[in-house]
């Protein structure tokens, strides 16, 4: 599928779809994502990345994410659900601009128990810094 086409109209239309050509599915993708020991470090999260294997869908080159947010970390379903939205639409959105990489985002610290708006901006901005600071 493309991730480009063109509408009605004759204007460009970009698919910001989050499709399952978009996401690390087997634990031998997050496997080998996790054994290229390539990983960026932010506030409370690491994103690990490797190239993107090949064979691995036969549309264009896209990025794919997966997401490994852990119960001892945050400890409440409601928060961690929270956690993986923010993350999949910051992800769904920047998608188009982000290298062929398989992603892993990891929650890496407690990000404490509050869910106000002050706290979902922190944890979208230090998701969105990690994307923009993966190497061209």
């Amino acid at each position: 599928m493309l991730d480009r086409e063109q509408g009605a109209t004759g204007t460009e239309v970009v698919d910001l779809g989050f499709r399952n050509e978009h996401r690390l599915h087997t634990p031998a993708d997050f496997s080998t994502v996790f054994t290229v020991r390539r990983v960026l470090r932010g506030e409370l999260f690491n994103l690990h990345y490797a190239a993107k294997t090949a064979g691995t869908g036969s549309g264009p080159v896209s990025a794919r994410l997966g997401l490994v947010i852990a119960k001892k970390l945050a400890h409440r379903a409601v928060q961690r659900n929270l956690l993986k939205r923010l993350a999949r639409e910051a992800f769904r959105l920047a998608r188009q601009g982000l290298p062929s990489y398989d992603l892993v985002l990891r929650l890496a610290k407690q990000p404490g128990t509050s869910l106000d708006r002050t706290a979902r901006k922190t944890w979208r901005a230090d998701i969105e810094r990690l994307f923009s600071r993966l190497p061209r």
